[in-house]
């Protein structure tokens, strides 16, 4: 049996649909920043049975394919496990995932391991483990899956173990991190913003085998800005959690709101602005574009707020 005979066929024909235009984006100096902004919409989904063989069934979207970026990020899936459904335990041999609940509880495994998760919370797969999560509630939850890998191809093999009805450790013996506002710490002037914003490196680079670099979680309060920047080394996933603001890549300017992603290639200048009257919420992907980069990142001081 090789890696993917195990997969869902449902699932890899859903990995395999990027959006039309990924394969080709046009750069920002090219007018591209609306292709390039991803849209909420649930009436995009997919409709997905027995997803790694697991329980019943969830509704899923590829929202950023393997093209959103230079660096190795393979996915970005924003979609819905429905009740008394989950995702069944797979192994990752040349990629590493992570599933994050932005609300409800669901069970989360690691290597056979169950403990139970309130959202918004995370918990990443290191290459080479095996995962799962699984809805025990009756109530749909959101739900949130980003791939990394050594190159740009998903590998997976599924254990055929739907891991319901899992023996529940109290404390989680597996790296997991909560979204949570209280552990963030002020900073003024963020990359030469206005006003002071909220932060926190929720995982940092050790975490992670490939070049997945970190975590962060970041909010904006109303009027405030993170400025100008550009990172040479690092493509970044912005995913809005809350609020509404202003996104820049290059030359150009957009309105976004909860639920809309942008990538930001390296090298290209990007800013952030709340230009509504709630906090503007932020989770922040960052991927290195070779290990000497991830390397030279765990070399440098933490910036304050981590």
């Amino acid at each position: 049996m090789t890696m993917l005979d195990g997969i869902t066929k449902s699932l890899l024909l859903a990995l395999l649909a990027v959006p039309v235009g990924y394969a080709q984006q046009p750069t920002t100096s090219q007018g591209g920043i609306e292709r390039r902004i991803v849209r909420a919409d649930p009436s995009k989904y997919n409709h997905l049975t027995a997803v790694h063989d697991g329980a019943g069934t969830m509704d899923f979207r590829v929202m950023l394919g393997t093209d959103a970026v230079e660096p190795n990020l393979i996915f970005f899936h924003r979609g819905v496990i429905n009740p008394k459904s989950g995702i069944g335990q797979h192994f990752h041999n040349r990629c590493e995932e992570m599933f994050i609940l932005l609300d409800g509880k669901a069970e989360f495994t690691v290597d056979g391991r169950t403990s139970v998760l309130e959202g918004p919370a995370g918990v990443p797969d290191r290459m080479g483990h095996a995962h799962a999560i699984y809805n025990p509630t009756d109530q749909p939850l959101q739900w949130l899956n980003i791939n990394v890998g050594m190159n740009k191809v998903y590998d997976t093999f599924n254990l055929g173990d739907s891991h319901v009805n899992a023996t529940i450790d109290p404390v989680p013996q597996f790296v997991n991190f909560r979204l949570d506002r209280s552990l963030l710490r002020p900073v003024n002037a963020m990359d030469g913003g206005t006003g002071t914003v909220q932060y926190r490196r929720a995982l940092e680079p050790t975490v992670f085998t490939t070049t997945w670099s970190y975590v962060d979680h970041l909010v904006l309060s109303p009027g405030s800005s993170v400025g100008s920047k550009a990172k040479p080394d690092f493509a970044e996933v912005y995913y809005v959690m809350s609020g509404s603001g202003t996104v820049t890549l290059g030359s150009e300017t957009s309105t976004i709101h909860a639920g809309d992603v942008m990538p930001v290639r390296l090298n290209e200048i990007r800013a952030l602005q709340n230009s509504g009257t709630d906090p503007l919420e932020f989770l922040v992907i960052g991927v290195a574009k070779d290990m000497a980069a991830k390397e030279a990142l765990m070399a440098t001081p933490p910036r304050r707020g981590r």
